[in-house]
Formats: C-alpha cells, structure tokens, sequence
C-alpha cells in the first residue's frame, strides 16, 4: 500500500521521535493534535479473521465514523491475528486480515497496536517487524511504548506476560517469549518504566491500553494479576480511562474508589459469548456483540462513545477536566 501524504509525514515523525530521550525507559512516539488542537480517534480490538465473524462489516462501519469525525490515528488492543498470531513477516494474513479488510479512506492513518495472548502464540517478532510497514505504512506495533499526542498521553502496555496461567499452564500452545523471559524481571522493569512515565506526564489526560481486561463481566472476567500489580499504578498517578480488548464485546465499568474508567472494545469480529460475571466495580454499559470504540478528546473534554456493528451509537460516556498549563 502507498502511502498517503499524511501517512507519510506521520512516519517521518515517528522515525525522528521513535527512541526519543527520556528518563523512563518506555519508548515515545509524538503525534501531533490538529491545528484546533483536538484529536480523534477509533479503538476496535480482537478482529484479525481475514473478515469472517463480522469483521468486514465492523471494519465498513469503522470506515464511515472514521470520516465522520476526521480520525488521526487507530488505537488496536491486540489479538490481531488469529488463531496463533503471524508465522513471519511473509504471512499472508497479515494482509488478508488487515491490508485488504481497512480499506476505507478514513481508515488509511497510522494504526498503534499492543500484542494480545493469541498474537504471542505466533512469530511475536515478526509483528514487532518494521518489515510489515513496508508491506502496509499504516501498522506500527511495540510491546509497550507512550503515544505522546500532545493533549494525551497514551501508555501501551504488553499485558499477556503478566497472565501466570499462559507460562505454567500453556495447555496445547506454545507462547512466544523471546526477549521477555525471565518473567519476573521483565514486568518488574516494565512496572517501574510505566511509573516513571506516568509520572513524568503533564498531559491533560491519562490513557492507558493493553490487550487484557482489568475489570470485565464478560467471558474472562477480571485479570487477578493485572489487578494486583497495575492497577495500584494507574490509580497512584490518576489515570483516566484503561482501554482493553480480551473479552470480545463492548464494556465501560466505572471504579467505586477512584476517577478511573474500564473500557473494553474487544467487538473486532467473532463475539457474543453469551456470559456475564459481575465483579465489584459499578457497570455502566455492557454489550456483548461486535462493534468498535471513538474517542473525541479536547484539553478539557473527553467523550467516548461505544458502536455496533451497524455503526450505531450504543452507550456514550462524557469527562471533563479544568484546563491547565505546565511551565
């Protein structure tokens, strides 16, 4: 796929800023906001299936809201490929699952994706692969990194190593742990980076993505280890919203002891799971079918706002801020 314009001179700045300095460790990309200063974007999750169970249609749907509100980039929460990932760079899927299903217009700009449990059953470097940007520009995936978009800060975090089960109880697969084992060391290092980042933000609003849920009631429920060591993290440095995948439907929980906001968009293609497991936290919205996630962010507002796979509006959810400044 040639790149467009935009796509272009995007890339250009991810090149410049990719390995930008900094005293966290965590890779920082910069994207700028538009000329007004407001920045949107769609979130869809768990849909890599060459189009099958709904993708086509959630990716049509993507296509037109995207042009709607003029989208800057796509946030993916992981499981890209199914069932195992990639092979390698020459995978077709890649293309029959992704280059060939976004196709619309507006859906032609940077994507930024996290790695989710089924893409760790693959070829995980070949994901990571600058390889696949010269197949199609639009794909930019690390394992964790920050999206500095000027009036937010998202934080990419690689979630399935954290998972205790997927290294002592694989059953019949086989997970790719190249460049993360040992296990302990690489989510003590990760923990400590994602801190010092969060805390060296001064973006107006806190976005924090990984591929597993936090707090669902749908099929997989909570992640007691995510809930253990990253959660007390995000709500230390007041995170605003944790945005995942994993369960495969459409979800916002509202914390009882805190600012912080659960959303899964995980509707990408196969979905209705037919579950519902409620947990502690207070369920706004739960819906378990395909569809995908918007973002419009301004300094002092935030609205997402939840879609089916006909493009209609389901649930919506309003923030403010006060506005401020850092000298």
């Amino acid at each position: 796929m040639a790149p467009t314009s935009r796509t272009a001179s995007l890339l250009l700045l991810l090149l410049t800023f990719l390995f930008s300095s900094s005293s966290s460790e965590l890779q920082k990309i910069l994207h700028p906001a538009k000329d007004d200063g407001s920045l949107s974007l769609l979130v869809v999750g768990d849909w890599g299936r060459k189009g099958q169970f709904n993708q086509s249609q959630v990716a049509e749907k993507m296509g037109e809201i995207g042009e709607d509100l003029d989208i800057d980039f796509v946030i993916s929460t992981g499981d890209n490929f199914y069932e195992n990932g990639l092979t390698g760079v020459d995978d077709k899927a890649f293309e029959e699952s992704f280059t060939n299903i976004f196709t619309a217009k507006s859906l032609q700009t940077q994507w930024f994706s996290v790695l989710g449990n089924h893409d760790y059953r693959g070829d995980v470097l070949a994901q990571l692969s600058p390889v696949l940007q010269n197949i199609d520009s639009r794909w930019l995936c690390l394992r964790s990194f920050v999206l500095d978009a000027e009036i937010a800060d998202f934080f990419f975090v690689d979630t399935t190593p954290f998972v205790v089960k997927y290294w002592t109880e694989p059953e019949n697969h086989r997970y790719d742990w190249r460049e993360v084992s040992p296990r302990e060391e690489y989510i003590d290092n990760l923990l400590k980076d994602l801190d010092e980042a969060l805390k060296e933000s001064r973006a107006a609003w806190k976005f924090v993505v990984g591929h597993h849920t936090i707090r669902s009631v749908s099929e997989h429920g909570d992640t007691e280890e995510l809930l253990e060591n990253l959660l007390p993290i995000l709500k230390e440095n007041g995170v605003d919203l944790y945005i995942n995948g994993h369960d495969h439907c459409l979800e916002h929980i509202s914390s009882r002891d805190s600012s912080l906001h659960y959303l899964t968009s995980g509707g990408g293609s196969k979905a209705w799971r037919g579950t519902y497991i409620p947990n502690d936290d207070n369920l706004q919205f739960f819906y378990d079918g395909q569809g995908f996630m918007s973002m419009q962010i301004t300094e002092t507002s935030a609205k997402m706002v939840f879609y089916d796979v006909f493009g209609q509006p389901l649930h919506e959810l309003n923030l403010t801020k006060q506005f401020h400044s850092y000298l």
